[in-house]
């Protein structure tokens, strides 16, 4: 029997005892609605951060999408690295009110200023949709447009669960092909493989939060149609080649589903010569970023993923620091 934390175990004893349906057996619309109840009672509040401001850009089909900006400072600052952010939610459920709390813990802790993506949800905007979205967004931050209030000198890249897949994609893309680079990428208990049927997909299929069920209503909305999916777009894991990616932190949680496919990209950044951290937390639950009033022992694990993440980024900037040196 796996280890579960207790305070993990006492906030699996209290979902279970709320009754009504599981989330895959809810209409897309009645999810949402379920997921952004369930994070307004478990999730840490926001907080006081300097500045906070709703955005919109320009989306790549002539819609719109919606960015919330955070920063621990006041505009007109320093040049400095921007973090996109990509919430998660199965690219079916999820938005930036989700993720408000820990984007704004972010912003404060790194002293960063963090670019949260609402980027197109499933079945309405199917894949690529989510994938678009969050790649129109990065080239947007990394021109350094006037409403981010600073010059942007590196992009990091960030996402749990489905975020995670989306970053893990916005790195392979984008590497390389910005006016600014991508130093790094934080990969917070990804879904990276669309084919995967791996151990821990079977061993926590069902009682900690995610199941396997769910994850198959999340690709039935977002990838049905789709005849490959092993389409690097879709599964990052299938890419050809990893070699030219960011540093990266992948974190994954020893009891979830997913936990299998994080630790096997993890290990093929590590195999491309990534400069790779991979930190993998016992006992806890897929989602635990985003319950941290209800499972307090995750505001440790996030907390350690920062300090990981910093000296990354410190790295990254001392090395483009005397890249640009020795350019002059």
């Amino acid at each position: 029997m796996s280890f579960v934390r207790p305070d993990v175990q006492a906030f699996l004893d209290m979902l279970n005892a709320q009754p009504g349906p599981k989330l895959h057996e809810l209409d897309p619309g009645t999810a949402r609605q379920m997921m952004g109840m369930m994070v307004q009672m478990a999730e840490a509040p926001r907080g006081e951060i300097a500045r906070v401001e709703d955005l919109a850009i320009d989306g790549p089909h002539g819609d719109r999408i919606p960015l919330r900006l955070y920063s621990p400072r006041a505009a007109g600052g320093a040049p400095q690295s921007v973090l996109m952010y990509f919430h998660g939610g199965g690219w079916v459920v999820g938005d930036l009110e989700t993720h408000d709390g820990l984007c704004a813990e972010i912003a404060r802790s790194l002293d960063i200023t963090v670019i949260s993506v609402d980027y197109r949800l499933a079945p309405e905007h199917a894949f690529p949709a989510a994938g678009e979205d969050c790649l129109t967004a990065t080239r947007w931050a990394a021109a350094s447009p006037k409403e981010i209030g600073h010059a942007v000198t590196s992009i990091v890249v960030a996402g749990d669960s489905a975020g995670g897949n989306l970053a893990a994609i916005v790195a392979q893309e984008l590497s390389g092909k910005m006016p600014v680079p991508i130093i790094a990428q934080w990969l917070i208990y990804p879904g990276v493989d669309m084919t995967a049927n791996t151990g821990s997909m079977e061993d926590f299929a069902d009682g900690y939060l995610l199941t396997a069920e769910s994850m198959a209503w999340f690709m039935r909305h977002y990838i049905g149609n789709l005849p490959d999916h092993t389409d690097p777009r879709a599964s990052p894991l299938h890419s050809p080649a990893l070699d030219n990616q960011p540093a990266a932190l992948v974190f994954t949680c020893g009891l979830d589903p997913l936990r299998d496919q994080g630790r096997a990209y993890a290990a093929k950044l590590i195999a491309s010569g990534v400069p790779t951290v991979f930190r993998e937390a016992k006992g806890q639950i897929h989602g635990s970023m985003t319950l941290r009033q209800a499972i307090p022992s995750a505001q440790g694990d996030l907390a350690g993923c920062l300090s990981v993440l910093r000296d990354i980024i410190n790295e990254a900037g001392a090395d483009l620091t005397m890249m640009k040196a020795a350019a002059e």
